[in-house]
């Protein structure tokens, strides 16, 4: 189908560290996307990493008691700087007379580009390094490997796998977090910075907005459609190197698409699938022959 997963990266050695039961990054392969944690180390929270952004609040919907508690024993006292995400309580909430607690992250929306580049009929995605992505090859090829740690310090997760394990196929994407953007400017600055791309507002055509996160951030994203040729590819793309991104530009050519979207054995997000699948209905029909 033309494309071939070629990583060209690795994991540094001891990179990756597990710590209170969490996976985390010892040194960030690249920009987290949630943004920097500017009050310590809270490695409670899984797969939680320093980066380049603040963090809004984490809360904790429990039993009474819990508040100013974490995880692992940790927790604030009163009067003291809580951290920038936070657990907190809010009663005793029931369901089906059944209390229950959860743990939730609120956290920037964000958007999404799905982009067709019509000089080379092809599908424009990311492929990017993913901190999760390749602890769960880890704990899959070796059962018992992230297994919870009482020691409050960090270890090496082991045994280490190729930095490809980690390697994911995406759509490229950025937070809503500059106040006085619309979301179609925020997809302009992201198809610029992180596919080199030029975009105006009115070339973006909505696709969908749906919950990006309903287990734990409940956080919303809207997808963008936008068709470009290879003038418009003025840059390099690749992300911002001042905020560690490392950023792959693949052009995935469209007689592969269907091929590459229900192929199980390439690491793909769900948009990745849902937004081949919304052009292939949509959009293909109407192109002309090659």
């Amino acid at each position: 189908m033309g494309v071939n997963f070629k990583p060209t990266w690795a994991v540094p050695p001891g990179a990756i560290v597990q710590r209170a039961g969490a996976v985390r990054l010892r040194r960030p392969v690249e920009r987290p996307s949630l943004g920097r944690d500017t009050s310590g180390d809270h490695s409670f929270l899984q797969g939680g990493f320093a980066g380049p952004r603040p963090f809004f609040a984490v809360g904790r919907i429990g039993r009474p008691g819990d508040q100013g508690k974490l995880p692992g024993g940790g927790g604030f006292r009163s009067g003291q700087r809580r951290p920038a995400r936070e657990l907190v309580s809010t009663g005793e909430p029931l369901q089906n007379g059944t209390q229950k607690s959860w743990d939730f992250m609120k956290i920037h929306d964000s958007v999404t580009i799905l982009m067709f580049n019509s000089s080379r009929r092809s599908l424009v995605l990311v492929k990017q390094f993913r901190p999760a992505v390749y602890a769960g090859e880890v704990e899959r090829l070796f059962p018992g490997s992230l297994a919870a740690v009482d020691q409050d310090g960090p270890r090496e997760l082991r045994p280490a796998l190729p930095g490809s394990a980690g390697g994911t196929f995406g759509l490229w994407a950025g937070l809503v977090d500059q106040p006085g953007l619309s979301l179609e400017e925020v997809g302009c600055k992201e198809a610029w910075e992180e596919c080199g791309y030029h975009l105006a507002p009115s070339d973006l055509r909505r696709v969908a907005t749906y919950k990006s996160g309903v287990g734990v951030t409940g956080s919303s994203q809207t997808m963008f459609y936008a068709e470009v040729t290879d003038a418009q590819q003025g840059g390099p793309g690749g992300g911002l190197a001042e905020e560690g991104e490392l950023i792959e530009v693949v052009h995935l050519p469209l007689d592969g698409a269907r091929a590459f979207a229900d192929d199980p054995d390439v690491p793909k997000t769900l948009g990745v699938i849902f937004g081949i699948w919304w052009f292939l209905s949509h959009v293909a029909p109407g192109l002309g022959p090659q």
